[in-house]
């Protein structure tokens, strides 16, 4: 039972000051059979007051907002949790059909069950073709379904972000977990399988996993007879005891580590600082500049900053 202790650091900053800065966060891992949360401190700039709540999906998550003007905003978890998993899952051999009859009882099944509309329905349908699932228990489905992510797509950082559609990576056929895992979905309920995106982080004892250490992202599909079981495309392996989950839901945006909004004309830039450090005494860290998405109202904020910088400089 590995214990881990995670770091994991969310800096926003502003050009210029902003204010009334309302946000959601989800960094509290699920305490389940599968692992224990130990201890766990969350600071926040300004130490607003958390509302916290259980979302639709079963997260806990905590709503706060920063009313004075700020130009950063910094949210620091620090946790140290169990893990109880097992290394290995059962094999079963519950069908499509058993599966249904469960289906047809459980509207929460039934939601995670239904693909999203894309545009690449032939590419999707070339690949469940070459897959041949038709006479394949559901977890012998899943399997395949992870192990051809893991084969035919590349593993590239930089390339896509929280934006990017199902459509575009089965395109280009590169990514990384995040867009591995949307894919994975869109193939698995395709075929009627409830599946549900997880985030969360990899903590392998220096094994040259693909995301260890850093924020990453799964899929749980449920599997008669096992119940809702984690299987990570990324790297090809069902999700044990070196899988610390903290949210789940139909997609990334159910499960944003934070979101929200201000009010101010600012141009903004994320940093993601994760250190995971294992029983053994070593770290790793790991740094991302997050690329963000621009909004029209951020664009037009943009417009006015160059304006007014422009003004400026004819001034002076």
């Amino acid at each position: 039972m590995p214990v881990f202790k995670i770091q994991h650091v969310t800096k926003y900053h502003y050009s210029r000051p902003v204010k009334e800065s309302v946000n959601q966060i989800r960094i509290y891992p699920v305490a389940s059979a599968q692992q224990e949360i130990l201890q766990q401190d969350v600071t926040i700039s300004s130490d607003p007051e958390p509302f916290f709540f259980i979302d639709y999906w079963g997260n806990r998550c905590a709503d706060f907002s920063v009313l004075d003007a700020h130009t950063s905003l910094v949210i620091d978890s620090r946790v140290v949790v169990r893990t109880i998993g097992l290394e290995t899952i059962p094999d079963v051999n519950s069908s499509r059909e058993e599966l249904l009859t469960l289906i047809e009882n459980d509207f929460h099944l039934l939601e995670l069950s239904r693909p999203e509309e894309i545009k690449a329905t032939q590419a999707l349908q070339h690949i469940l073709d070459e897959l041949a699932c038709e006479h394949k228990t559901v977890m012998q489905i899943v399997e395949a379904c992870s192990a051809y992510i893991f084969s035919q797509f590349k593993y590239i950082k930089g390339i896509t972000n929280i934006e990017t559609t199902v459509d575009e990576i089965l395109q280009h056929r590169s990514g990384v977990c995040q867009d591995f895992a949307h894919v994975l979905l869109q193939l698995l309920r395709s075929m009627g399988i409830p599946s549900r995106y997880v985030s969360g982080y990899i903590c392998p004892n220096k094994n040259g996993m693909r995301g260890e250490g850093a924020t990453h992202a799964w899929v749980e599909a449920y599997i008669p007879q096992l119940g809702w079981s984690g299987i990570d495309p990324t790297n090809n392996v069902w999700a044990t005891s070196h899988h610390v989950k903290l949210a789940v839901g139909r997609n990334f945006n159910d499960c944003s580590p934070v979101k929200g909004t201000f009010k101010g004309i600012s141009r903004q830039t994320l940093s993601v600082y994760v250190s995971v450090g294992y029983e053994d005494g070593h770290v790793f860290e790991e740094v991302n500049d997050v690329q963000m998405i621009v909004s029209e109202t951020e664009k037009e904020a943009d417009r006015q900053l160059a304006l007014e910088e422009e003004q400026q400089q004819q001034q002076q």
